[in-house]
């Protein structure tokens, strides 16, 4: 993963690096530091022993002049005390003024040096240009400015680029907040951006689906409790009239579901919301599964396999796997079957010899209050039951599912950590 600072950090860096270097080169080009003074002094010593002395006719001085100029391949001119030019080897060059300069001239058409000679006179060169730009000062700065400029451009898209995913994710946030859960961000790059925008988006999803689970936990809750309140109200007021067996049997039936419903609703929230188990404990799973068998006289087999969870859970999970079976069994046997998992835990076969699940429903009825066309028919069940399953399972880190059985029926397999 690319680091989000590190881009910015080496951007920067980089940026710096290159404006340094550039900087320097045109120092070098561009500025000519000036030699200390004490080599102006030295250089007038070596130049007038190369010339000849003031009193020379000027012909020996400008010969000397020449051979001068040939060896540093400079424009040279020879001036006396009072500014009269000596001699001087290619263009004229300006006489020097009064006062003994001893530094540069100012920028014109070029650097122009100058020495003044023990004896009074005064010695102007100029190097050649070799199509050397002459800037200004101000031409400098100029340069420099661009320098900065191109620096800022450069580093601009790559942070723009960075702060405007961030925009984007903070109008993601802001969508959430407001209400629209189908609100997500596009996931860009592989930094640090990115993957808050991925886990922003696995947490909006996680949102949605849990406010669309309870959503429909509602109204299909609302639905499932007018049933029974419904016949129990008719009960009641039939109740005073005729307080047949049959009628009372029918009045206990319904309420016994009523609160079975109400106690599957409040579980199925409690797990909803619980973010890990309240407790673990060593459970000898084929233990429990031998004590839920024995109320609906079912065939146990296996072996005694100890997996880390919450008993009260796991009990719920084998009596309603039970329950389901019993239910929707045909009135066949009912196996069940523990076994050692070779990669560790546990697996809780659950068989049937009913009509079994069609293979496109064999998801769906993991779903809250979903159940299988005609199976409102049959006696009991408000389609919670295999819900709860599949969350406890998945509570401790297991899984639920359901198989056809060979030779018909169905099994439900839970996985099981150990």
């Amino acid at each position: 993963m690319k680091k989000l600072y590190l881009q910015l950090y080496l951007t920067v860096v980089a940026s710096l690096v290159v404006f340094a270097i550039a900087a320097g080169w045109l120092w070098r080009v561009l500025v000519e530091v000036a030699p200390p003074p004490h080599a102006y002094e030295l250089a007038s010593e070596i130049a007038q022993g190369a010339l000849p002395p003031a009193d020379a006719p000027r012909e020996a001085q400008q010969a000397a002049l020449e051979k001068l100029s040939a060896r540093g391949r400079v424009n040279i001119a020879l001036f006396a005390p009072d500014g009269t030019r000596i001699a001087h080897v290619g263009p004229e060059l300006p006489p020097p003024g009064a006062g003994g300069h001893r530094h540069a001239y100012p920028w014109h058409r070029g650097r122009l040096w100058t020495l003044e000679l023990p004896d009074g006179r005064r010695l102007a060169a100029r190097p050649p240009r070799h199509g050397r730009p002459a800037f200004a000062p101000l031409g400098l700065v100029v340069v420099f400015g661009f320098l900065a400029a191109a620096v800022a451009v450069g580093a601009y898209p790559v942070v723009r680029r960075a702060t405007r995913r961030l925009e984007r994710l903070k109008t993601g946030v802001d969508a959430l907040g407001a209400g629209d859960l189908a609100a997500r961000v596009k996931v860009e790059g592989k930094d640090e951006v990115a993957a808050l925008a991925a886990s922003f988006n696995r947490s909006a999803e996680r949102i949605e689906g849990l406010v669309s689970a309870h959503k429909s936990l509602l109204a299909n809750a609302s639905h499932e409790l007018r049933s029974p309140l419904a016949r129990i109200r008719m009960a009641v007021e039939m109740l005073g009239r005729d307080a047949r067996s049959e009628l009372r049997s029918g009045l206990e039936r319904d309420i016994a579901e009523l609160d079975a419903l109400v106690d599957e609703i409040l579980l199925a929230s409690r797990l909803d919301a619980l973010a890990a188990l309240d407790r673990r404990e060593d459970v000898d799973l084929l233990a429990l599964a031998a004590e839920e068998c024995a109320r609906v006289e079912a065939a146990l087999d296996g072996e005694a396999v100890s997996v880390r969870g919450d008993a009260r859970l796991l009990r719920r999970l084998v009596r309603n796997l039970l329950e389901n079976a019993r239910r929707h069994g045909g009135g066949t046997p009912i196996e069940v079957a523990v076994k050692h998992r070779a990669e560790g835990g546990a697996l809780l076969l659950v068989c049937d010899r009913g009509p079994g699940v069609p293979e496109a429903e064999r998801e769906r009825i993991f779903e809250p209050f979903h159940r299988l066309a005609g199976a409102r028919e049959r006696e009991g069940g408000v389609g919670l039951g295999l819900a709860l399953v599949r969350q406890i399972a998945r509570k401790h880190g297991g899984e639920a599912s359901c198989r056809a059985r060979e030779g018909g029926g169905s099994c439900f397999e839970v996985l099981l950590p150990g």
